[in-house]
């Protein structure tokens, strides 16, 4: 009963898709990637927060409908859509207890669409809710051995653990929006965010600096070393997805930044 709003949802296809840019850090021009985000509809047209559709689905045991739903419509958008960039899709691993059974679905349209397995990411989510590493590790190397790569979300908040890190040991991380609040002026979390920059490069993880909204934030983490930036100073989520033309990425300005040992994932250069 508690669900029953969230089930009407997805009987009527109310779920969509808005993509949010993943830009290099130095050179904000390029569009890395696209993170797609769910969105849901009410009866009556508003948006509702993804939030409330995955509290709901986990009172009332419909997490698995509503992930898998997820990584089908992001499929499905980002094939119909003909995106060039990487993507970026989120998953619950709680929501999966046999990757060979629960992804079946998810295979077959990644499968059947035009997108390179290489050039999709998963990303992990609600890892507080992990409670076996080892079922964790198994689905990621199902994945991996897919052809995909991995991305952690929201390393440095605090349930982040680097054990978690080490376990997974994944291509991509996402500093924890929270922790780049005022990373440009405050000098304790300037020092945490560093020294989670130079673990990261020391491991050969590429980081991605998700949340900031401001040029200076900006401008600090292209120098200390971020490889990627997604934040609401360049682009909001939105659909279609922001292009270069129509967000901030292309307006730029300032002083060149300097970066120390990032590196683009893809292309195996050194960013211009």
């Amino acid at each position: 009963m508690r669900g029953e709003w969230l089930l009407n949802m997805l009987r009527e296809d109310r779920l969509g898709v808005h993509f949010q840019p993943i830009v290099p850090t130095a050179n904000p021009g390029e569009i890395f990637a696209y993170e797609c985000l769910l969105r849901g509809l009410d009866g009556e047209g508003a948006l509702v927060n993804p939030g409330a559709m995955f509290g709901a689905a986990r009172d009332a045991g419909l997490l698995f409908n509503l992930d898998q739903t997820a990584r089908m419509k992001a499929i499905e958008e980002a094939s119909g859509l003909g995106l060039e960039a990487n993507i970026f899709i989120n998953f619950n691993p709680t929501s999966i207890y046999d990757p060979k059974y629960c992804l079946m679905s998810t295979m077959g349209a990644i499968r059947k669409s035009d997108l390179s397995p290489n050039r999709i990411a998963f990303e992990v989510t609600e890892s507080v809710q992990v409670k076996d590493d080892r079922h964790l590790r198994n689905i990621l190397d199902f994945y991996r051995e897919s052809g995909f790569r991995i991305a952690l979300d929201d390393l440095g908040a605090g349930h982040s653990s680097l054990n978690l890190l080490a376990t997974l040991r994944p291509d991509f991380v996402k500093l924890d929006m929270g922790l780049l609040q005022d990373v440009d002026r405050d000098p304790y979390r300037a020092a945490i965010a560093s020294k989670l920059l130079e673990l990261a490069r020391d491991l050969g993880v590429a980081v991605i600096a998700e949340g900031f909204e401001t040029e200076e934030q900006w401008r600090w983490l292209a120098v200390h070393g971020a490889d990627f930036a997604q934040g609401y100073f360049f682009a909001r989520p939105a659909f279609p997805p922001p292009t270069r033309e129509k967000t901030r990425m292309a307006h730029a300005t300032g002083a060149p930044l300097t970066r120390s040992r990032g590196r683009y994932i893809d292309s195996g250069r050194e960013p211009g």
